[in-house]
This record gives C-alpha cells, sequence and structure tokens, in this order.
C-alpha cells in the first residue's frame, strides 16, 4: 500500500511540475479550440535576446491632406532590425472602413520600388519566392476593410525598410459635425464557437479565423517599441469651428479661418493604443455640398452629397420595443463596461410609458432578463438598472448567440422593433453576424454602439449599413449621456423615404449605391458613378419628408471638374467592391469575386482578393536563413489583459490557467486518496 501511495505522490508531483512548467514555453501554443479565450496566443515577446530583433517596426508617421471632404492619407512605417540575424517581420495594423488603399512604395537605402497590385494568390507566392532567394520584399494585404497585414521580407542587420502608403477616404458630417479618424491599433478578436457558415459547395462547417486574428499583444498598458506621429493639414474653403480632439492633445496653427494645420502636442508620449479622433463643424454652408465631378484619361466620375432635409415635427411616435443586448466579455472588463453601463442605464431611463424594453447580456454565456419584453414602468427599469449594476466583464463574446436570443422572443405586430447592441465589437466573425441583421432587417432595425478606446469600426458600421441603422461610438464615459441623446434624436426624427434621382440631359452610368436607402436626418447620402460627354442638363432628387413632398435640383453647367485630382475615382471604385461584397454576403459567389478583382487591378487598389507586392532585384540574404517576428501590439487604451487570457504576477507570461487547473486536479487526487483510504479502513484492510 506504501508502494501506491509513493505512486500516487509522484503523479502529483510529476503533474504540477507539468502545468507549472514556465509559461513562456504554454504562452506560445495556441489552443483554438479554447470556448473563452480569443485566438491571439497568449505571450509577449521578449526583447533581452540581443541576436534577434523582436519590435522591428520602429516608427509610423502620418500626413493627412483634408481637402473640402476628402482626405488623402500618407503612412510611412519605418522597420529597422537591431539584432544580429536577418528577419522576416510581420504587422497587422487597422485604417478606416472608408478607406482605398491605391499606393505602396518600399524604400530600403537608394533603392525605391513601388509596388505592383497583384491577384492576392499571385502576389503571396511571388512574396514567398523573392523571401526563400534571399530578396527584399513586402507584401500588403487586406483581411478585413480596416484591418491589413504587412509583410516585409529579409531585413539584414543593421539594415532599415520603409514602406509608404497611400490612401483616400471621404469625410462625411454626421448632425453637422465632420469627423476623420485614424486608427492605431487592431483590438483582440475572439472566434465565436456558435457560428456555422456556408462552404462554396453549399454545405455548412464551423466558421473558421483568420491567421491576423492571432497576433501577439502587449499586457494592459505595454508601451510598443514604435514612435506614432500624426500631422493634419485642413482647408475647408469656409470658416473652420469648434475644432477639436477628444482623443489626444493637439497642436493648432491657423494660417486662416478656413486652414489649419495640426500636430500632436506631444507626439514622444503617443503610444499608438487608441484611435486618433478630430472633429470640427464649419461656420455657413457645408463645404462642397451637392455634386463634384472630374474629367479622366479614359472615363469621367462624379459624386453626389443629398443633404438630409430639416426635421419637421411629428405629432404621433409609434410605440417601439426596444431589446438592449450588452456586450460583458472580458475585453470589456473595468472602463468599457462601466462606459457601457452609463450608456445603456441612460437608455433605459428615458424609455417612454408606451415603449416595451429587454435586456440581454452576453459573454461566453447569454443571460435574458425577461421570457419577454417588458413596459417600461418605474419598477421594471429599476430592475433593469439593478441588473446592469451588477455585472463584471470576463469570458468569451458571443454576439451571434445574443442576436440569435433577440430574435426568437416573441414579437408584436403594432410594435416597432429595435436592436440596441453595445459592444466594443472584438469578435472575428463579422460576416455571420451581418447574414443575421441581413436576414431580420424587414422587421427590425438594429443600432450598434460601439464602446472603447478603439472599437472594431468594422462590425459597428457594418451592422449600421446592413440593418439600415445608424452606428455609435463612446470613447469615453463622459459623452454616455450625450451620445443617448443623439440616438433618442435620430429614431424620433423624419426620414427621407422613397428617395429618386433622375438624370436630366446628364449621360450617367455605372451608379453606385444602385438602390438607395433611406435617408435619416443626420448623416447625408453620398452617390456615386461615371458620366459621358458634356456637364449639361440637370439632376432631381425626390422623395418624402413625413408627410409632405421633397424635391431638390442640381444644374449641372454650373459645376467646375475638379482639376489633377483621382480621388473620386478611388472612391467610385471603393464604393463599387462595397457593393458587390456587401458586407461579406456574397463572398461565395464566383462572378462577384472576378469583378472585384478586375476592379482592383484596374484601379491598382486593395480588395480582398488584390494584394499590393514590392520586390528588390538585389539579393540582400545570400544564405537564405531568415527568422520570423510579429510585431506585438499594444491592447487598446484601458482595455484589459482579461481581452487576451488571464494573467497574475508582474512579469508577462504570468498566467493564472496552468496553476489553477494544476491546483484544482490536486485537490482532486488527493479527495481520491482520502475516500479511498476511507473505504479501505471501513473494510479493515488498513
Amino acid at each position: 500500500m506504501r508502494t501506491k501511495r509513493k505512486s500516487w505522490l509522484c503523479a502529483i508531483l510529476a503533474l504540477l511540475a507539468f502545468l507549472t512548467y514556465p509559461s513562456c514555453v504554454h504562452a506560445q501554443t495556441e489552443d483554438h479550440s479554447s470556448q473563452d479565450s480569443p485566438l491571439a496566443p497568449y505571450f509577449v515577446i521578449q526583447s533581452e535576446n540581443a541576436v534577434l530583433e523582436r519590435f522591428p517596426l520602429k516608427e509610423t508617421k502620418v500626413t493627412t491632406n483634408i481637402d473640402g471632404i476628402i482626405a488623402e492619407t500618407y503612412v510611412v512605417q519605418t522597420y529597422a532590425n537591431e539584432g544580429e540575424v536577418p528577419i522576416n517581420a510581420s504587422y497587422v495594423f487597422p485604417a478606416s472602413t472608408n478607406v482605398t488603399i491605391h499606393g505602396m512604395k518600399m524604400i530600403i537605402g537608394d533603392n525605391i520600388v513601388t509596388a505592383k497590385i497583384k491577384e492576392k494568390e499571385e502576389a503571396k507566392e511571388e512574396f514567398e519566392e523573392a523571401k526563400s532567394e534571399g530578396k527584399s520584399a513586402s507584401l500588403l494585404e487586406q483581411d478585413r476593410p480596416n484591418v491589413f497585414h504587412m509583410d516585409v521580407a529579409n531585413i539584414m542587420p543593421g539594415a532599415s525598410v520603409r514602406i509608404e502608403l497611400h490612401y483616400t477616404e471621404l469625410i462625411e458630417p454626421v448632425d453637422g459635425t465632420y469627423q476623420f479618424v485614424f486608427p492605431t491599433v487592431v483590438g483582440p478578436r475572439y472566434p465565436s464557437t456558435s457560428i456555422v457558415e456556408d462552404t462554396a459547395e453549399g454545405g455548412k462547417e464551423t466558421a473558421s479565423y483568420d491567421e491576423w486574428i492571432a497576433s501577439p499583444y502587449l499586457p494592459g498598458g505595454g508601451t510598443p517599441a514604435g514612435k506614432y506621429d500624426i500631422t493634419v493639414n485642413l482647408s475647408t474653403g469656409v470658416p473652420i469651428a469648434d475644432l477639436s480632439c477628444k482623443s489626444h492633445q493637439i497642436k493648432v496653427d491657423k494660417e486662416n479661418d478656413s486652414t489649419a494645420h495640426i500636430t500632436l502636442a506631444n507626439a514622444k508620449d503617443f503610444a499608438g493604443n487608441r484611435d486618433f479622433i478630430l472633429e470640427y463643424k464649419l461656420n455657413g454652408q457645408d463645404v462642397n455640398c451637392g455634386l463634384m465631378v472630374s474629367r479622366g484619361n479614359d472615363e469621367n466620375y462624379f459624386m453626389l452629397m443629398v443633404q438630409p432635409p430639416e426635421r419637421c415635427e411629428i405629432e404621433d411616435i409609434p410605440p417601439r420595443e426596444y431589446i438592449f443586448a450588452l456586450d460583458i466579455s472580458g475585453s470589456m472588463s473595468g472602463y468599457p463596461i462601466e462606459t457601457a453601463k452609463k450608456l445603456i442605464k441612460n437608455l433605459v431611463s428615458n424609455l417612454r410609458e408606451t415603449d416595451r424594453f429587454n435586456l440581454i447580456l452576453f459573454s461566453d454565456e447569454t443571460l435574458l432578463m425577461s421570457p419577454e419584453s417588458l413596459a417600461a414602468t418605474s419598477e421594471n427599469i429599476n430592475a433593469a438598472t439593478r441588473l446592469i449594476d451588477e455585472q463584471q466583464g470576463g469570458g468569451g463574446t458571443e454576439l451571434a448567440l445574443a442576436l440569435k436570443g433577440a430574435l426568437s422572443l416573441p414579437t408584436n405586430a403594432d410594435t416597432a422593433r429595435s436592436i440596441v447592441i453595445i459592444t466594443d465589437g472584438y469578435i472575428s466573425g463579422e460576416k455571420e453576424i451581418f447574414e443575421m441583421v441581413n436576414e431580420n432587417m424587414a422587421t427590425t432595425s438594429f443600432f450598434p454602439f460601439g464602446i472603447g478606446s478603439s472599437v472594431n469600426h468594422y462590425l459597428i458600421e457594418g451592422i449600421a449599413k446592413t440593418g439600415q441603422g445608424e452606428s455609435f461610438v463612446v470613447t469615453d464615459a463622459d459623452e454616455a449621456d450625450a451620445t443617448a441623446e443623439r440616438f433618442r434624436t435620430y429614431i424620433e426624427s423624419p426620414v427621407l423615404t422613397d428617395i429618386q434621382v433622375s438624370y436630366e440631359g446628364f449621360d450617367v452610368y455605372d451608379v453606385a449605391p444602385a438602390n438607395l436607402p433611406t435617408l435619416f436626418a443626420q448623416r447625408p447620402m453620398v452617390i456615386y458613378g461615371k458620366w459621358r460627354g458634356e456637364l449639361t442638363g440637370t439632376i432631381e432628387i425626390t422623395g418624402k419628408n413625413g408627410k409632405q413632398g421633397y424635391q431638390q435640383k442640381i444644374p449641372v453647367s454650373q459645376i467646375a471638374p475638379l482639376e489633377d485630382s483621382e480621388a473620386i475615382r478611388y472612391l467610385w471604385a471603393r464604393k463599387k467592391v462595397e457593393q458587390l461584397t456587401n458586407y461579406g454576403l456574397n463572398e461565395h459567389n464566383p462572378d462577384i469575386k472576378d469583378e472585384i478583382t478586375q476592379i482592383g487591378l484596374t484601379y491598382s487598389m486593395m480588395t480582398p482578393y488584390t494584394s499590393f507586392i514590392a520586390v528588390v532585384d538585389t539579393i540582400q540574404n545570400p544564405l537564405g536563413k531568415s527568422a520570423d517576428v510579429d510585431q506585438p501590439l499594444p491592447l487598446p487604451l484601458k482595455v484589459s489583459d482579461l481581452a487576451v487570457g488571464y494573467r497574475i504576477g508582474s512579469e508577462p507570461g504570468d498566467f493564472l490557467l496552468p496553476g489553477a487547473v494544476a491546483l484544482i486536479l490536486i485537490l482532486n487526487l488527493f479527495s481520491h486518496l482520502k475516500n479511498k483510504r476511507r473505504h479501505a479502513s471501513q473494510a479493515g484492510l488498513l
């Protein structure tokens, strides 16, 4: 019996030693079966080893020129190898969901290589071939419309590589406020285990994840080695009012009333861990309202911005049902969930007595307040407030389960249903969410609220556009009340419906979007297209504004074409691709894939199926041996380490999970031994 007891003790000690093996080993092993954590491998790249450069991205410089409502941005990333062996750097970075990346250069010493656009697989093969041959090369791929992946091969010891990107985007006003957002970091993504996606063969399979999701992250508060600097040159043509930056301290130099030069007040302290958000208003009329046209070598382009009509009073607002879906996952822990609580309590507390509501809390599980929606009485609102106050962040982000639960609730034909989603959006299965929204938009409106310093704009904006709603972003708790008020104003405002646009004497084609959406009162509608012939005729916009008719005419002959500008050309191409992809809903259609690919190649722009590739012809690394390094990302500002797994201790890589599991198993083993001894004693064997 002593021999058996000794064997048990040896087994316990061996198990303890195995489960508490240094976390740097376990941390570099990805577990794709976890249901409660994102797919980011839980390791922090250590830089004590001078032989291998671990933080190759040294600097990012951003220069944006905003002319009217069109922004041209130039991003320069500098990678350097301060180690002793050649490296291949990999870096995931975000951009606005509306950008058109149409230019890339790679500079190594005196070599300046202009990148070429190619089909995605062809570009990947060319990059891998150059990498294996020891040539310096760079590859830019699109993982999402707002997430990009840069690979740089064969950076030699002591060498540096500069990558220059050029993109264009439109700055749309929302309720009279113009906002330029430059995202700096991709937040960690949680892969839903509840999502099943369609295959090309028409079958079903568990949703897969993309490689970019497995980016390493620094611990919360960790600052990356790379520097960040942002400069914005703003020229509006009319006086600028209320210029501010709610995300950073800025320095503003005004040349005149309509021109400003904006820089970071403390660039050296900018960690690149939150969105840069610049806002401004304009005195007098909106800038460049109406029609903009440009002439090209092969084709001509136009952009028509339809401003919302004046608000009118609504006599009767029908009763509404609001289902609030609140994200209480690990990435929402701390500041984000406290901000979300303030927002949702404001929204719930200001419901009308004729409204009904319900509350769904979701992480890796869901909690429903009531099996059916409740009247917005003081008693029910107080109960909801107490339930909200009890919540803390933890677990995964099963948004799909929450939406399924919300959509399965009993409906009332006399009540308009709206689902209000409050989340940071850190999931990987955006397409599946868009499919659910698209399938139910005839009976339900969807209003997403992004919470945090670096939300997943692709998800937040995609839900709104797919569900014909509006998106809102709250970066700070102080904004919660104002954002809630903007939401109430939005849903109670009249809209322009039954919109039709006719072109009399103006020859247009390839107009996008093909189907005009309902126009809400806070955001203009933008139409892109091509034109031929002369600038003659008129454009007429008609619709219904409440019970009244609406009409606006624009004389085309009075519009002067933009000189030396391809911006509208790129914006048209971007809108066309967005319409064709339909937020991933047409992913398995080969004809649409071919059309998008052709647009990317024709306009030399990034798409889901085209990539930029640049190769230096001379061999930099004749031995061909190099080390792969993933540039670690900072966690977005005020996002908890719970977003990428539970940690203990002050050192990066100390994780709660191995020790906790070990302790639980050991206690179970001792309990098992104790029970065996008791049973043996009762049987007279001891």
